[in-house]
């Protein structure tokens, strides 16, 4: 290895090894707020992984990628409504796929958990982790695909 391909090196282990959690921009105040010990006795081993700690469930693993049933999707934490049916889609990723979320139910911040920026979503009323948005979803409608950890979410079919 040359020293300018060294040099590369380094400055790109600095730069993802600075790119610490107290850096993201993760929304703090949200109107559900529990203790750690609070959450953990009213979730899952999962969904406490994954809402609680940013997990990610195993691709292919969720019921809900099959579900073509028509109904709304819930946040498993704290019951609010986050996602319809008619904005699913098969993306092909192993994790239930949403062009759009139920307006104003889900926030976002940025995460640099890989070494690069994505944008994480969180449940905008307990905060618990959803997933991540890609700018690869559907391009006839909002060209977005909100991959979402299944064990995030509870279904309740329309009627």
């Amino acid at each position: 290895m040359n020293s300018r391909h060294f040099l590369m090196a380094v400055s790109m282990v600095i730069t993802v090894g600075c790119q610490s959690r107290a850096q993201q921009q993760k929304p703090e105040n949200f109107a559900i707020d529990k203790t750690t010990d609070q959450w953990r006795s009213e979730l899952s081993p999962a969904e406490f992984q994954v809402l609680r700690e940013a997990a990610t469930e195993a691709p292919f693993s969720s019921p809900f990628n099959e579900n073509k049933q028509l109904g709304t999707y819930y946040c498993a934490g704290c019951g609010s409504a986050l996602f319809e049916s008619n904005a699913k889609f098969d993306s092909g990723s192993g994790w239930p796929s949403f062009d759009r979320c139920i307006d104003g139910q889900v926030s976002f911040s940025t995460d640099y958990d890989l070494g690069y920026a994505r944008t994480e979503e969180h449940c905008a009323n307990c905060g618990g982790h959803l997933g991540h948005v890609f700018p690869d979803g559907p391009k006839k409608t909002t060209g977005l695909r909100h991959c979402i950890n299944g064990v995030a979410l509870v279904f309740k079919p329309a009627n």
